[in-house]
């Protein structure tokens, strides 16, 4: 038996151990947070927004390119199945943006059919570079999602923030917009997040993190935590990246530990299971990969040490 055998049956035997203890001491508890799950999904792996103490389920929906299907009815039907099953499993935090071409009138449509509209936490984006576009889009957003208010508008990759955050600070103060955020992603532009974090009040920001992508821990994740901002992980595979990277690869042994089945869940509960992260957003169109997705919410989740040999696992493959 290699080193990388002994240590990750070690970790098992270890995290197992644990694992089942603390399943026995506090059943309705999430292991991560020590906060009470919601009654109707026990075990279920919430966050609490700094702003406003509200719970949001660890897992959100991307639709960037998912959920871009037009007017084909065969499409769109797939689509309701798929939210369908991200609500099944949990989530909330559905997240779309002027960008993703259809994906908001698609998200719209489905929401009508599922009649899920309360349940569900709207996250869109203000995309444009003028100011009055700005206000259109956030009405535009109303329409097709078919709601009296956007939950979560973003100012989408801090395109002409200064003057959408003014905007949006005016629709929050009247209560049209419950919160507001900026978003960025592949790493980009983390020193102006950074400022804009500094001298403005946020209640969300939105940026890449994943196993392999982790710039963010050096300073926005620590910012974010003494802010108290939420933080949405995006592009939490790399889109499929990370899939190729571990193509034909066994799960490491230690995973059964914290409940994984799939690299999915692997990939998801590192995410999620950091403090500073409120929520990770994995799109899909694949009705077996959501509900792969969803069951990352339950069961255990890793401690700091056990993040740490996730890292050299993936580093040795």
């Amino acid at each position: 038996m290699g080193y990388h055998d002994k240590r990750a049956r070690r970790n098992f035997i270890k995290y197992s151990a644990a694992s089942l203890a603390a399943s026995f001491c506090f059943p309705a508890f999430s292991l991560l947070s020590g906060k009470p799950s919601p009654a109707e999904k026990p075990g279920l792996l919430t966050k609490i927004i700094p702003s406003s103490k509200e719970k949001l389920p660890a897992i959100g929906m991307g639709s960037w390119i998912t959920f871009n299907v037009g007017q084909d009815p065969v499409a769109r039907q797939n689509c309701v199945r798929i939210l369908a099953a991200f609500f099944q499993g949990g989530g909330a935090l559905i997240d779309s943006s002027p960008m993703y071409g259809s994906s908001e009138e698609v998200i719209g449509h489905c929401l009508a059919r599922l009649q899920r509209q309360a349940r569900h936490f709207s996250a869109t984006k203000i995309w444009t570079p003028f100011q009055g576009s700005g206000i259109r889009q956030v009405k535009d957003s109303q329409r097709l999602w078919g709601v009296e208010k956007i939950k979560l508008m973003q100012v989408h990759n801090l395109l002409s923030w200064e003057k959408h955050l003014e905007t949006l600070e005016k629709l929050k103060a009247e209560g049209q917009i419950k919160y507001i955020g900026i978003t960025t992603s592949h790493g980009r532009r983390h020193r102006e997040m950074e400022k804009i974090m500094q001298a403005r009040e946020l209640d969300f920001i939105q940026l890449t993190y994943n196993i392999i992508d982790r710039e963010a821990e050096s300073r926005l994740l620590p910012l974010a935590r003494e802010k108290g901002i939420a933080v949405i992980a995006n592009r939490p595979f790399q889109r499929k990246a990370l899939f190729h990277r571990v193509e034909g690869k066994a799960l490491p042994a230690s995973a059964k530990a914290i409940g994984c089945h799939n690299w999915a869940q692997y990939f998801l509960k590192f995410i999620i299971s950091h403090p500073d992260i409120s929520c990770a957003i994995p799109a899909t169109s694949q009705l077996a990969h959501m509900q792969e997705n969803m069951a990352a919410l339950t069961g255990a989740m890793p401690d700091s040490q056990f993040r740490a040999e996730m890292l050299s696992d993936i580093r040795d493959i």
